[in-house]
């Protein structure tokens, strides 16, 4: 593409403007009768600067769209409303939220960075210190492995308030995860590396 007074203009590739009897070059581009898909970017169809100006004076996008679905394609975070697996609060592992324990998902990944970074070095944390299910309960109340009893409270109140059933008018769907905080909480305050 050159630069040129007019946004869009192509180098001439030997197409001829697409509207019968035209002789002029096909240097603009337009949506051809097959839109982009799954199978590829779509059909082209060329057009001279004067044919081009009247096809886009005449065409609607909207076309074919019933009321609601204009109104969807117009919203602000049409298409961003699908979450993604790692992006759902649960991030798709046992219904136990990650991303949505931190405040900074950054946060997250540091974390666990850290952990494999410490374990590559052999260095012994406190993490290192804890059995596997005292492991696991940490991961379950998404603390970190240098976690204190004021932070370990700390959490396990933020955790039972975020998903008790009274919280949450009434839902019952985070039950079970209110459950294996719990759980959890019940062993770290007995472990001895909260001691």
């Amino acid at each position: 593409m050159r630069g040129d007074r007019f946004h869009g203009r192509f180098e001439n590739d030997g197409h001829l403007c697409a509207v019968p009897g035209c002789t002029e070059a096909g240097e603009f581009r337009a949506p051809g009768s097959r839109p982009a898909g799954f199978d590829g970017p779509g059909e082209w169809r060329w057009f001279c600067l004067d044919h081009v100006r009247e096809f886009n004076a005449g065409y609607d996008w909207f076309e074919g769209m019933s009321a609601e679905e204009v109104i969807r394609a117009q919203n602000p975070i049409a298409g961003w409303e699908r979450e993604t697996r790692a992006f759902r609060a649960d991030a798709g592992v046992d219904g136990m939220p990650r991303w949505a324990d931190f405040d900074d998902p950054l946060d997250a990944i540091g974390m666990r960075a850290s952990q494999i970074k410490a374990r590559a070095a052999g260095n012994r944390t406190a993490y290192d210190r804890l059995t596997p299910r005292e492991r696991e309960a940490l991961n379950a109340m998404g603390l970190k492995g240098d976690a204190d009893r004021h932070q370990l409270r700390k959490r396990y109140s933020e955790l039972v308030r975020r998903y008790h059933p009274d919280r949450n008018g009434g839902d019952r769907r985070h039950e079970a995860r209110l459950g294996k905080v719990v759980e959890a909480y019940q062993l770290l305050r007995k472990s001895e590396a909260f001691g």
